[in-house]
């Protein structure tokens, strides 16, 4: 039996940062991944469908070239192509988390781990062999998987998850989504462009529900001058595959409607991934099919932890690196940090992008709490003008003492502007650090400052 300081199990964003960090303080590391070093986020989430939509950007930008003097014509598309290429990154990455392993002294174990008992693992290696290993300390990064509900279950056929939707190289003429999420949203985007009639149902009344309401209502402006149909406010939501077809039947403004498609992306949420690998072994504590933790993300076995995904929202990326640095920092003694979920940005793609920190202005006005706010569109920046991309805006919420309670950003780079009031909100900043930072001219980040100086009643350029 090989014995070890941490074994990780699960090899996602979580996972695989998890044991870099722990190795760096010195602890003897191994990995154990059942399927590809990266998970869903690289090898079908994040990456191949962000790859996607720089496929769907581009036919957005050809077709608006004509106002900037570029005289152009789309020929045809080819998702096939598209496709192919997302996955082909996605192959790429992964060999790259590979070398991380080997150079940060990680051990991989390519297999399905289950618990014998609190201290000791057996790996199914895909091989066919099988290994037992033991570690004083675990960490659990098993992610989390579709999500389903009676009348709305996949079937891998006509009734897809966001995975299938990835390797579908033959795009159908239509498609019904339901849910209007991250996921939601994006596929959407990426299919309107290359020509499939998108419909999206919601059972919340606005497109990306968990949003600021004033973001949701801007997508959703958006959408409907690309001509995806939008169904929000719905109720008792189920689909069926009718073998030749697809059928949504919906209740929207109080009449039961039906809805027929070639296939329907069924993106109703995740839930962790606690099962298949023992957790019933060791008595580690669960609630909503998420593993319940602390603030440093130890289980109520003090020597295992759970991070990313399977511990429960927000289900992000990097959030889940986060919480693995913060988890092997804890257990190897080393100084860390508990993580506000509040300081966790949150990233949709879409078009626009959508990027958000902290509370809503529904949920501060709800809290009582004491506020300003400052809102201002991009098309009032120079830079925005000059490069047409002037939908969307910024929106700040500030506290009184001039502290970030929310930041809401909509624009065609907004994923990219949220790290300046990430920064600013972790550091605990108030409005006048804001004041004091230059930023520099021309540049869509001029009005992340704009926004925070028109709360406080001094804006200068709007």
């Amino acid at each position: 039996m090989e014995k070890f300081d941490v074994i990780v199990l699960g090899g996602g964003p979580g996972g695989y940062i998890a044991a870099i960090r722990a190795s760096q303080l010195g602890k003897k590391v191994a990995l154990v991944e059942k399927e590809h070093l990266g998970g869903v986020c690289l090898n079908k989430g994040c990456i191949p469908t962000k790859a996607l939509l720089k496929s769907a950007h581009s036919v957005h930008e050809l077709k608006s070239m004509a106002k900037l003097g570029i005289n152009a014509e789309l020929i045809s598309l080819d998702a096939k192509v598209a496709v192919k290429r997302a996955n082909e990154i996605s192959s790429k990455i992964a060999k790259g988390v590979s070398f991380l392993m080997k150079k940060n002294n990680v051990t991989v174990f390519d297999g399905l781990g289950c618990f014998k008992n609190k201290n000791e693992m057996n790996v199914k290696l895909n091989a066919g062999e099988s290994v037992d290993l033991e570690a004083s300390h675990y960490i659990i990064a098993t992610g989390a998987s579709y999500n389903s509900f009676p009348g709305l279950v996949h079937d891998g056929d006509r009734l897809i998850g966001a995975w299938e939707a990835l390797k579908m190289e033959e795009l159908p003429k239509s498609i019904g989504i339901v849910g209007a999420g991250a996921i939601g949203v994006e596929f959407a985007y990426f299919w309107n462009a290359f020509g499939v009639e998108v419909h999206i149902f919601e059972m919340q009344e606005h497109l990306l529900p968990i949003e600021d309401e004033d973001s949701s209502i801007e997508v959703e402006r958006a959408y409907k001058k690309l001509k995806i149909k939008l169904s929000l406010g719905v109720s008792n939501l189920k689909a069926i595959n009718n073998q030749d077809h697809a059928l949504i039947t919906v209740t929207e403004k109080g009449e039961i409607k039906e809805y027929k498609f070639d296939k329907v992306l069924i993106a109703v949420g995740m839930k962790g991934n606690i099962s298949g690998f023992g957790l019933e072994n060791i008595g580690v504590e669960t609630h909503k099919n998420f593993i319940k933790v602390n603030e440093y993300y130890q289980t109520n076995i003090e020597h295992i932890y759970a991070i990313g995904d399977v511990s429960g929202p927000p289900l992000l990326a990097h959030a889940a690196s986060h919480e693995g640095i913060v988890a092997s920092e804890h257990l190897s003694g080393h100084p860390t940090h508990p993580i506000s979920k509040e300081n966790i940005p949150g990233c949709t793609y879409c078009y626009p992008q959508v990027a958000s920190l902290g509370l809503t202005e529904k949920k501060v006005k709800e809290l009582g709490l004491e506020h300003t706010i400052g809102k201002v569109p991009f098309r009032s920046n120079g830079k925005a003008v000059a490069s047409e991309e002037v939908e969307g805006f910024v929106k700040v919420i500030l506290g009184k003492e001039g502290n970030l309670l929310g930041a809401h950003i909509v624009g065609t780079v907004a994923t990219e502007l949220i790290h300046e009031y990430s920064l600013f909100k972790t550091m605990e900043g108030i409005d006048e650090d804001i004041f004091a930072t230059i930023h520099p001219h021309p540049t869509l980040g001029e009005t992340l400052a704009e926004a925070v100086m028109t709360a406080r009643n001094r804006s200068l350029n709007f």
